[in-house]
């Protein structure tokens, strides 16, 4: 299961230090603007879930109002990781609930105005854009060059 929290503190990683960027040390105060994108927006949720939700007079974890000062420190967005990885190994329940807000994260980006809806299959991945259908595969690379 270390390995998992490991994994998942990482994938929370981009969410969270979004949300600390837009909202600084008030990341954790319950109000929430309309205008968040949905990665800001997850991130939130997902801190608040983790911190609880306080008042923006409130005191914050050391880690999210650090990470709030100065949000592209690689070092700090590592110290808030290393600190989500602990309080998720200490309440399972919670790794569980953040792995699944992780998952409708993922499967729920937002794109200029509209969203796009995922989901993967093999090495191929599908986006439903408003506009239409976009398919992306992943995996190993051929030089199209030689089919010339």
């Amino acid at each position: 299961m270390s390995g998992d929290l490991v994994s998942l503190a990482h994938e929370v990683s981009p969410y969270v230090t979004a949300a600390v960027s837009a909202y600084g040390a008030a990341v954790l105060a319950r109000a929430q603007e309309d205008a968040a994108d949905a990665t800001v927006g997850w991130g939130r949720r997902i801190l608040q879930r983790i911190f609880g939700i306080q008042a923006e007079e409130d005191a914050v974890p050391d880690e999210v109002a650090e990470l709030a000062d100065d949000p592209d420190n690689t070092d700090l967005q590592a110290a808030l990781r290393v600190q989500i990885r602990k309080l998720l190994a200490a309440d399972p329940q919670l790794a569980a609930e953040v792995a699944q807000m992780v998952e409708q994260a993922r499967n729920q980006v937002a794109v200029g105005q509209g969203q796009v809806n995922a989901q993967a299959s093999g090495n191929a991945q599908q986006a439903n854009l408003g506009q239409g259908t976009m398919n992306v595969s992943f995996g190993a690379q051929r030089d199209r060059s030689a089919d010339r």
